[in-house]
């Protein structure tokens, strides 16, 4: 069981636009070239930040248009918010405050011994690795540039060390890099 950050990024990396918008990452490529099918099918639960929560939440035509459900995951969510947000029709979500490491064996319960995904969140991603809990970040970076926006690992990471263990083209407008985190 891993703890897995998986995620798209700008080239300089920024994983949403300052108002969260993700329109820069869909002319990249498409989602059944990447790895995210396998991916998914090993993951037994979600920890996931407000925002990108409340973006999956604003645009469910565009998620259902793109996944066939304004929810597009099976596996319990847990969302870290300060603030109360309206449930997601058929979504298993669980609402998370404070430190990740007061939910984390929840979540590794739920997950049955599946992986655990940081979905977006920069800064929720930083917040497992500050705890010791992050064991590899995917992500998938495209040719695009933000200028600035919301950034892929808001921390300064020196130890331990990242260790780049594949990397994998995806089209002509990706490639997905993957690290895993040292202890």
């Amino acid at each position: 069981m891993k703890i897995q950050y998986y995620v798209a990024s700008s080239l300089d990396g920024f994983i949403a636009t300052e108002d969260d918008s993700l329109d820069w990452l869909f002319p990249l490529g498409s989602v059944q070239d990447s790895s995210y099918p396998d991916f998914i099918g090993q993951v037994g639960a979600l920890a996931m930040g407000s925002a990108t929560y409340d973006w999956i939440r604003t645009h469910s035509d565009e998620v259902a248009a793109e996944t066939g459900a304004a929810w597009p995951y099976t596996q319990p969510t847990w969302v870290f918010t300060h603030r109360d947000l309206p449930v997601v029709a058929g979504a298993d979500v669980r609402w998370a405050r404070g430190n990740v490491v007061d939910v984390v064996e929840d979540m590794r319960a739920a997950a049955n011994g599946k992986n655990i995904w940081v979905v977006g969140g920069g800064d929720l991603a930083g917040q497992f690795h500050d705890a010791g809990l992050l064991d590899e970040l995917i992500v998938q970076v495209g040719s695009a540039t933000l200028g600035r926006g919301k950034p892929l690992l808001p921390r300064q990471i020196l130890g331990p060390v990242l260790r780049l263990v594949s990397t994998r083209q995806m089209g002509t407008g990706m490639v997905e890099l993957r690290y895993e985190v040292g202890q």
